[in-house]
């Protein structure tokens, strides 16, 4: 039904307190998600066994009911992005006034997305996610293919860039296409819930708007505990490799609880003075320094590795990936009561919609991350900058490095050296395959190095796009004790989840807590593309409904 023309919400106030401690935040937001993650830490601590248990139930039950809803939701950015990004009228439009520039060369703003994105799980999973699926996948489990086997070279990569490709940068880049459209092109605040304003318009200066934040918050929280607690198991094993200490180590092969501590302390210390720094100097710097560093690691597997192995891999794992994704996208096993069946839908949960939910965990802190580094960039050349070039990224990583593993697995002249350790270890297994031991000491001091500036950098980050959440959306310098108190909040989530369960205990926190954030995300794309189509429309006009108040 249409009803009368209204001109697109422009101003969204949002509360904030005027003096004392919270000054300049949302206290309802922001004692909200303290109250809540102090919590989640005090049942942690005092009922290790209990919340495991109870957190491990609920995950259960999400995994048997969301799964389709988790894989159809990825499905639906995607196909978002790829209208917006090829229709010539929406993809020219720019994220903020005519005639803003970008604030950061290419260089830099590629680098902090990247090393946002996905720099820490790049240096452990490079090896790892494609060494897993060559022993296993649905077509080893079809009987397709043979587990170890050469013939299962390019399903392993399938699946690897499935996972880290373009599913996982959209749901990156669609909360930051979000965030810097309303908050450029409508100066709306740079935070969450002004992603919903073309369908709640000014009920989300309220409890609405607050219950948004939160979700984002508490999501942006548990997204990074993941991402930190595999950085921090692998940087645990880098420190025991260039030889620091046994004490590192405890007696199942696995990080001690003193050298977690010590390694958090480490990499929260130098993150948080990063983040006090302000983006435009730590952030920016050691984005820079860990892309450099990357291109550099990366340089000595594409000069020493399996190259041609592993150049090969990548054609024909990326053919195969864009000629399946169609169909991998909407493709969904249910169990069935066949073994095939049943295992099939089993791989599935703990693979792909485990993903899913971590790169919608994530969906806040770097999509609105990303927002505040694109103001001045067209729509198209913000999609190709957050979802093509940081996957094919990930491609040639995951081609060049692991494919170096797996060649030299194949071949027996690793034997089990790589397979033999856990998934934290495998890139420094694979250097001492490779290298002299004095060579692969000084790769693996390399590889402890750009493994600290990753961390840091992904953690001052999550930092800075709290307190900017927390604070209605205002990208201004926040006090010192609430930068240092988020930082503290992320040491002791992943420290207490690690050290009373272990990275299961993290994976199952934060698939519970990307679910609420996964309906507001399905929510920002139909608003996205309605507020879009408004401003491409000749007549600047459009059809409200009942729950439009704009």
């Amino acid at each position: 039904m249409r009803q009368k023309r209204r001109q697109p919400l422009t101003k969204l106030p949002i509360k904030v307190a005027t003096k004392g401690f919270y000054e300049g935040f949302n206290k309802d937001v922001t004692i909200t998600a303290k109250i809540l993650l102090g919590l989640l830490i005090l049942w942690a601590v005092i009922f290790p066994e209990n919340s495991l248990s109870i957190l491990g139930s609920i995950n259960s039950f999400l995994l048997n009911h969301f799964s389709t809803w988790y894989i159809l939701c990825v499905a639906f950015f995607l196909v978002l992005a790829l209208l917006l990004a090829f229709i010539p009228r929406y993809g020219k439009l720019i994220l903020g006034d005519q005639g803003d520039k970008p604030e950061f060369s290419n260089f830099s703003w590629f680098s902090m997305i990247f090393g946002a994105g996905i720099g820490v799980g790049m240096l452990t999973f490079a090896t790892a996610e494609p060494m897993y699926h060559f022993a296993n996948n649905p077509e080893v489990i079809k009987g397709m293919a043979t587990g170890y086997g050469a013939d299962n070279v390019r399903y392993a990569y399938k699946w690897a860039f499935l996972h880290w490709g373009f599913s996982a940068w959209i749901c990156y880049s669609l909360v930051g296409l979000s965030m810097a459209y309303f908050s450029f092109r409508r100066k709306l605040p740079l935070t969450i819930r002004s992603g919903l304003a073309p369908l709640f318009g000014k009920k989300l200066s309220g409890r609405l708007g607050d219950a948004i934040d939160i979700v984002a918050v508490i999501a942006t929280i548990l997204g990074v505990a993941q991402t930190l607690g595999f950085g921090v198991e692998q940087f645990v094993s880098s420190m025991h490799r260039v030889g620091m200490g046994e004490w590192l180590i405890n007696a199942d092969g696995k990080s001690s609880a003193a050298a977690i501590i010590v390694a958090l302390i480490v990499i929260v210390g130098v993150a948080t003075l990063s983040a006090l720094s302000g983006l435009g100097k730590g952030v920016k710097w050691l984005s820079n320094i860990n892309m450099w560093l990357s291109l550099v690691l990366f340089a000595f597997f594409l000069i020493f590795g399996s190259t041609f192995f592993g150049l090969q891999s990548f054609f024909v794992g990326l053919f195969d990936y864009v000629v399946a994704l169609p169909e991998l996208l909407v493709t969904v096993w249910q169990p069935n009561g066949t073994p095939v069946g049943d295992t099939l839908s089993t791989w599935q949960k703990d693979w792909s919609v485990f993903y899913w939910a971590w790169w919608i965990a994530f969906g806040p802190f770097v999509g609105v991350f990303f927002a505040r580094i694109s103001r001045g960039r067209s729509i198209r050349a913000y999609l190709l900058g957050t979802v093509v070039l940081p996957a094919l990224m990930c491609f040639i990583w995951f081609s060049v490095v692991g494919g170096t593993a797996i060649d030299l697995t194949l071949s027996g002249i690793a034997g089990d050296a790589i397979l033999g350790v856990g998934q934290e270890a495998q890139l420094l297994a694979m250097l001492d395959v490779m290298l002299s031991p004095g060579f692969a000491w000084i790769m693996a001091i390399l590889v402890l190095v750009l493994l600290l500036t990753y961390l840091v950098t992904t953690l001052d980050s999550a930092i800075l796009v709290i307190n900017t959440i927390n604070s209605g959306g205002n990208e201004g310098p926040k006090g010192r004790p609430h930068i240092i108190f988020w930082g503290v909040i992320l040491a002791l989530v992943v420290g207490v989840l690690l050290i009373s369960g272990g990275l299961g205990a993290i994976k199952t926190a934060m698939v519970i807590g990307a679910l609420p954030f996964s309906f507001v995300m399905v929510l920002m794309g139909i608003s996205l593309v309605k507020a879009i189509l408004y401003d491409t429309s000749p007549d600047k006009t459009f059809t409200i409904n009942a729950v439009d108040k704009q």
